[in-house]
């Protein structure tokens, strides 16, 4: 068994929480997860099954988000899992003045993850070192966002935004909302997160658990293939004679199939995929070399 899972993760579960339900419904020990979910987040978490863990590595690192940002608060952990430092009405707060300030936060830009965070300094993560009290300066990085817009508002005495987020690798959405409100002088913190795509995969298309459980009942369960998972990277087929020799690590020159960008899948002339293959850029003749190798008997 090996492929992925298009998981539409609960709110109340660690992203750890559902491989560990995943391997007790597939009864396979070898599962992983495709970019931590936090506790009180939803939406999309790939699942990769079996030897398809070895190409959680070669997916697409884009995401995309639903927030909801809560004006008139902050907390420790900039969402509402944390505890409250600041709260004042800010009923005066127009949607306009959040919308001036969101070109801001547009395309690559240095943002401070919040202090409980999974990053590590010192090799300690920061939530640890927040949970014990101690006081860390939190170094900035580069991140970017390609895509910021406004879905809806609601004023009140804590007006809140909902925002779609496109956006890379290792940004926090729980730092935007911070940052927002520091820009606004409201305060804000992030109240709901659902992510609505993970590396290719789609909302629209995930499973709950209980999908799963049913669709194992009926028999009807099926992973998704790596083509489908690495759709976005380049392909090469091989013949059976060429797939022997490939998979039992010799390299191969590709002649008239080498104006292919590395890393590329390499399949079988019938489809079986084979693994991961690597070229030198420039090279010529190109030579393919085995990089990661599935079926080192096809």
């Amino acid at each position: 068994m090996e492929g992925f899972l298009n998981l539409n993760k609960p709110k109340g579960m660690t992203s750890h929480d559902c491989v560990g339900r995943i391997r007790r419904l597939l009864r396979i020990k070898r599962v992983g997860h495709g970019g931590t979910l936090d506790p009180a987040a939803t939406g999309v978490l790939p699942i990769a099954i079996g030897k398809a863990t070895r190409l959680l590595q070669y997916m697409r690192s884009d995401k995309a988000y639903c927030a909801t940002v809560r004006f008139g608060v902050t907390t420790t952990t900039d969402d509402l899992e944390g505890e409250i430092v600041t709260s004042a009405p800010a009923f005066s707060l127009k949607r306009e003045q959040v919308e001036e300030t969101l070109p801001q936060f547009l395309g690559k830009i240095q943002q401070v993850p919040p202090a409980y965070s999974a990053i590590q300094v010192n090799g300690t993560r920061l939530y640890e070192l927040a949970r014990a009290g101690e006081a860390v300066e939190v170094p900035a990085r580069q991140v970017e966002v390609r895509d910021i817009e406004v879905l809806g508002w609601r004023a009140g005495d804590f007006p809140e935004i909902d925002l779609a987020i496109a956006c890379g690798p290792g940004t926090y959405i729980r730092a935007i909302a911070r940052d927002i409100g520091a820009r606004v002088q409201t305060g804000a913190t992030l109240a709901r997160l659902t992510r609505t795509a993970s590396s290719g995969f789609h909302l629209e298309d995930s499973l709950t658990f209980a999908d799963v459980e049913t669709q194992l009942q009926q028999g009807e369960f099926q992973l998704i293939p790596p083509a489908t998972a690495l759709a976005h990277l380049n392909a090469v087929t091989l013949n059976r004679e060429e797939a022997r020799r490939w998979c039992q690590g010799q390299q191969l020159r590709l002649g008239d199939r080498s104006i292919l960008t590395p890393p590329l899948q390499v399949y079988r002339e019938d489809g079986r995929f084979l693994g991961i293959g690597q070229i030198n850029p420039g090279e010529t003749p190109s030579v393919l070399r085995p990089k990661m190798v599935f079926h080192p008997g096809s």
